[in-house]
């Protein structure tokens, strides 16, 4: 099979503490995986069925690389080097924050390198899209732009109103969304909650369309297959999504090129 000239950016894929922070955290392991966009690598790497797959296995809370170099603390605690979790949880101990010289180290080993990557992408590849793939809570948390709401939609799919592409391009990859993973088109959102993060709005239509996904974690962390005790999860559910993934790219640009 041709491979589709797409990229997938995967920045919120891991749940690993960098080294550079041992005997700083304060942060359980079951706040971590709250933070985290849990098992996204699992639900979006497509491999070589598309040009290029950028992902991590570092944890958000610690480096989040779809925030600015601006977006720090104090002025946002859930920014690119974080005092909180998204849950409003102290991720470090108490006078043992990164100082200016760690951050500096965090940047430059993790952050960096990711837009670095998709930078060298979006020169060396014939892309036609790209998509920066997440996955949302089933109900906002204490840092985010929906937080007195209760309910979320199934999808979360955004171009920053009509700035990082077309608007044929995001309903279309709407209505694809909708038939591959059965889904009533009414449980698909544009733009709402969220508009698009740092990635999509950055490098959207500069010059290949960007579209952020988001998947509601209620597709896959329930009761039916998942154990929060263990943090575990059935991998048939993962596959079974990620089939539902590679069918939707496949339709899109079908539908689209």
């Amino acid at each position: 099979m041709t491979k589709l000239p797409l990229l997938l950016s995967i920045p919120h894929g891991g749940t690993r503490k960098p080294v550079e922070l041992k005997g700083h955290l304060s942060i359980t392991d079951n706040d971590l995986f709250d933070d985290s966009d849990p098992f996204v690598v699992d639900l979006y790497d497509l491999g070589d069925a598309v040009e290029r797959v950028i992902k991590t296995d570092i944890a958000r809370a610690f480096v989040d690389l779809n925030r600015s170099l601006q977006d720090m603390p104090p002025n946002n605690p859930d920014g690119l080097i974080k005092s909180k979790t998204c849950y409003d949880k102290p991720i470090y101990v108490q006078g043992k924050e990164p100082d200016d010289s760690l951050k500096k180290i965090l940047i430059e080993q993790y952050y960096s390198p990711y837009h670095q990557a998709i930078q060298k992408s979006l020169e060396e590849l014939d892309l036609k899209l790209c998509l920066d793939c997440h996955s949302m809570a089933s109900t906002a948390p204490y840092f985010s732009p929906d937080k007195t709401q209760s309910k979320r939609p199934m999808f979360c799919i955004s171009n920053n109103d009509g700035q990082t592409s077309s608007q044929e391009m995001i309903e279309s990859l709407a209505d694809c969304i909708s038939k591959t993973y059965f889904i009533d088109r009414t449980e698909i959102s544009l733009n709402d909650p969220f508009h698009g993060g740092y990635i999509t709005k950055t490098y959207g239509n500069n010059p290949v369309p960007w579209i952020q996904v988001e998947i509601n974690r209620d597709l896959y962390l329930s009761e039916r297959w998942f154990d929060y005790e263990t943090l575990s999860m059935k991998t048939e559910r993962l596959q079974e999504l990620n089939t539902m993934f590679k069918k939707t790219v496949v339709s899109l640009f079908k539908k689209l090129f």
